[in-house]
């Protein structure tokens, strides 16, 4: 079997390991294993393990901090509860410290004031101040 088609199958299997392990450094292989069966066809074995080498070692160098990067960026956006903090509501029936029922967005949801001293009247316009579990911590707005 002629070497070229070794390291396509090598880089193969590495691009497929890295699909299930989303690492990055499977895939930096597997990207080098594809220059080296570029490669063999004009270079003899030792000379392939140098190219190989290299370019794994550049991959790495050049790919890793951009990675790192990507991985330490703080998370733009809210998803799931974490979105209604800060949105409005309306009171459906009395909130008090022990409990009540808001509208948020169009879905209702149980609620209890924020400050539990305060009882908010039906009809009355509520941030979301906190989610504990599914209900809703608000206060009124002023």
């Amino acid at each position: 079997m002629d070497e070229w088609v070794i390291w396509l199958i090598f880089a193969v299997v590495l691009v497929v390991a890295e699909i299930f392990t989303l690492t990055a450094a499977l895939g930096v292989l597997g990207a080098a294993a594809l220059v080296t069966a570029v490669s063999a066809a004009f270079l003899p074995l030792p000379f392939q393990l140098i190219v190989f080498t290299a370019a794994a070692t550049a991959g790495v160098i050049l790919i890793r901090p951009i990675a790192l990067r990507h991985m330490h960026r703080p998370q733009l956006e809210r998803f799931g509860v974490d979105a209604l903090v800060g949105k409005p509501a309306y009171v459906l029936e009395e909130v008090t410290g022990l409990g009540g029922r808001v509208r948020i967005g169009g879905e209702e949801w149980t609620a209890r004031a924020y400050d539990e001293t305060l009882v908010i009247p039906k009809g009355t316009v509520v941030d979301v101040m906190e989610i504990s579990g599914s209900t809703a911590l608000v206060y009124p707005r002023e």
